[in-house]
């Protein structure tokens, strides 16, 4: 997946809209968030280190270790929380369908939560 393949995906969810807080401009070398806009929370950042592609992507404490004992390509949250965040490295060991799923599960984390 490219940088704008991730973003597309992202924004399928409902609500879903991209920012760019930490850059003047949305070039290759920015950070791309990816947010609801009800609640403007994220849940999932797009980002280059390393010269690799990486995003990550809000998850639940249990799963997130569980994630990373099965991806060597799935660390801690870079500048995130480490126990709520992953970091995925775009391209690795981690197939396409599990990344889209990890990001629709990261999505339902931060979506608004409506009472009835």
């Amino acid at each position: 997946m490219t940088r704008q393949d991730l973003i597309d995906f992202c924004l399928t969810f409902p609500a879903a809209y991209e920012d760019y807080p930490f850059d003047d401009i949305a070039d290759a070398g920015a950070w791309t968030v990816m947010r609801h806009k009800i609640n403007k929370k994220s849940f999932a950042l797009i980002y280059e280190r390393h010269s690799k592609l990486c995003v990550n992507l809000k998850c639940d404490p249990f799963e997130a270790d569980i994630m990373r004992q099965a991806f060597e390509d799935i660390t801690p949250a870079y500048h995130m929380n480490k126990e709520h965040w992953n970091t995925v490295k775009v391209g690795g060991n981690v197939p396409e369908d599990e990344m889209k799923r990890m990001i629709g599960r990261s999505y339902d984390l931060i979506k608004p939560k409506f009472k009835t």
